[in-house]
């Protein structure tokens, strides 16, 4: 075999197989909301569930503040946000939280209706049995210990056997992966790790109704943000092959860190984001939903 046909059918034979290693499957923009409340605490929303084919939500702040709200749409449109409630998120003390104790990120919703909530700075995950219930935390491993401050525990989310599933924003091993964290009920472990792809960070997990894992990414330049959806199929031995189903352009939208995917009344699956607005002016809160290929 002349040298330079080997060269060739060996780099074609690697491009093929880094693209069965990653795929690529076009996601549909359907609608960008801006929501606008008068609550002084409204804004900052870091995690949320969408349910009942999209027409209730519970969404949760990075300032320790939960709410449901009712959705009203047309066609594939948001129309209207309605608050039907909103609570302090509490302690394990039954005190509401604040500062570093009360930075909420992410939230998983459990089929009994209790919840989970991951926070940040003082990384932990506690269980709700409801809105206005004390936090129970659940054991801290050791490998929370050495995690960012400002970029740990962003990511949660439950699978169909109740088990939990988080993930640090910025802390990678060693070979510079992101790994994933998993609570059986019993204890903690570290089943599979995924992919760092550029300056991407996690946000935002979900399972979603098809059994995939979907992770929310943020890219955060002068000028704005990009977001990235990716999702994989999880197996007893890990993550299987990874699809990235949309990357946005800078300022396409403002900073998404929640997601939820979900069903809609004809069966599509759709992503529903929301944006965390810092609490300022020049940035908004925005609901954004994609509509993603099976």
């Amino acid at each position: 075999m002349r040298l330079s046909f080997a060269i060739q059918l060996s780099a074609a034979l690697l491009l093929a197989a880094s693209a069965w290693a990653v795929e690529v499957k076009t996601a549909t923009h359907l609608s960008s909301y801006t929501w606008r409340h008068s609550a002084d605490w409204f804004g900052g929303f870091s995690a949320l569930q969408v349910s009942d084919n999209g027409r209730q939500m519970v969404v949760l702040s990075d300032s320790a503040v939960l709410a449901r709200a009712v959705i009203e749409r047309d066609g594939d449109e948001i129309t209207a946000v309605r608050f039907t409630g909103d609570w302090p998120v509490l302690s394990s003390k039954g005190r509401p939280m604040s500062g570093k104790a009360g930075d909420s990120e992410g939230i998983a919703v459990a089929p009994d209706g209790s919840y989970y909530v991951s926070f940040e700075a003082l990384h932990r995950v506690a269980r709700y049995a409801a809105p206005d219930a004390k936090a129970v935390v659940l054991p801290r491993p050791e490998a929370f210990e050495n995690l960012s401050n400002n970029g740990s525990l962003e990511a949660l989310a439950i699978d169909d056997k109740g088990r939990l599933y988080t993930l640090p924003e910025k802390s990678r091993t060693e070979q510079g992966k992101i790994p994933v964290y998993r609570w059986d009920g019993q204890a903690w472990s570290t089943p599979f790790v995924l992919p760092q792809r550029g300056n991407f960070l996690p946000v935002s997990a979900d399972f979603g109704p098809d059994g995939r894992f979907y992770v929310l990414e943020r890219s955060l330049s002068l000028i704005g943000f990009r977001t990235r959806l990716r999702r994989w199929q999880i197996t007893e031995d890990g993550a299987g092959v990874e699809e990235t189903l949309f990357e946005s352009g800078t300022g396409t939208h403002d900073n998404l860190e929640g997601l939820s995917v979900w069903r809609d009344d004809q069966g599509r699956l759709r992503a529903t984001m929301v944006s965390d607005d810092n609490f300022m002016i020049l940035q908004r809160t925005e609901l954004v939903e994609y509509l993603l290929p099976d």
